[in-house]
């Protein structure tokens, strides 16, 4: 169906309605989303490709699904946050810059009879969004000694001014996570001169404390309606995210011991 702004009446109405199989009359108010439909596809001379839209951020979300529900871990509670909203500011009411998943956290431990403060403090946080992989037609937008491509394992990701939640302690927890998972990592941190992206793990952390990594897999054209990530990344990703979510972190005085 074609709807343009010259159309007189209630073109959308009429299109839901019929849709619906409902009276125009009878739909009060709706919300209304436009997106690419066009198909993903693989390719390259090894499948070693996937283009589609909005690879940036449902890989991270098809990857950490995939690992969630295929993990057994009888020593830790397993969570998976999937935020709303991400891109258009994260502070609707469940994005996360709310207490929606402080709220979720705090009536799990009640019901399960943990506390709260001491479940927070025990706890690690995986922070997944997409990197910027180095573009052949622009490698001079890339910082020249922190570069990722693609296919080349997961990009852990820095930033001096706390964008990124990665710290030393948390990044060397996942670089043990992934060479468990005998899965390959690369170190990603934006030019200096040049403003870049952030993820919700540090907004995150402005309403929680965890200890946290923020981690992504390396694509092109992010944020365009037809973006590119390499296939064999996304493995690497389910691999370590299952890693993650099969092994227990135990708190020692000198710092994590990881179990599994």
């Amino acid at each position: 169906a074609f709807i343009s702004q010259e159309k007189e009446g209630e073109p959308l109405k009429d299109l839901l309605a019929k849709r619906l199989k409902v009276n125009k009359e009878d739909i009060v108010n709706f919300d209304l989303f436009t997106y690419n439909k066009e198909e993903g596809i693989v390719w390259g001379n090894d499948k070693e490709y996937i283009s589609s839209p909005r690879l940036d951020d449902l890989e991270c979300v098809f990857a950490s699904l995939e690992a969630f529900k295929n993990s057994d871990n009888e020593n830790a509670t397993n969570v998976l946050y999937l935020s709303d909203n991400e891109e258009v500011g994260s502070s609707s009411r469940q994005g996360a810059d709310s207490d929606f998943l402080k709220t979720i956290l705090s009536r799990v431990s009640r019901d399960l009879g943990f506390d709260y403060e001491t479940s927070i403090a025990n706890s690690f946080l995986i922070s997944a969004d997409n990197a910027h992989a180095v573009h052949p037609n622009k490698t001079n937008v890339t910082d020249a000694n922190n570069k990722v491509y693609m296919n080349k394992g997961i990009a852990i990701k820095f930033n001096a001014a706390q964008t990124y939640t990665s710290d030393a302690l948390s990044s060397a927890i996942f670089q043990k996570l992934c060479k468990n998972a005998h899965v390959p990592y690369q170190f990603f941190t934006n030019r200096s001169d040049l403003r870049g992206g952030s993820t919700l793990g540090n907004i995150l952390l402005s309403h929680i404390s965890f200890n946290s990594v923020d981690v992504g897999l390396p694509q092109l054209a992010m944020h365009s309606s037809y973006e590119t990530v390499g296939s064999k990344d996304l493995t690497y990703a389910i691999k370590a995210f299952k890693e993650y979510y099969s092994s227990s972190l135990i708190i020692e005085e000198n710092g994590y011991r990881i179990e599994k």
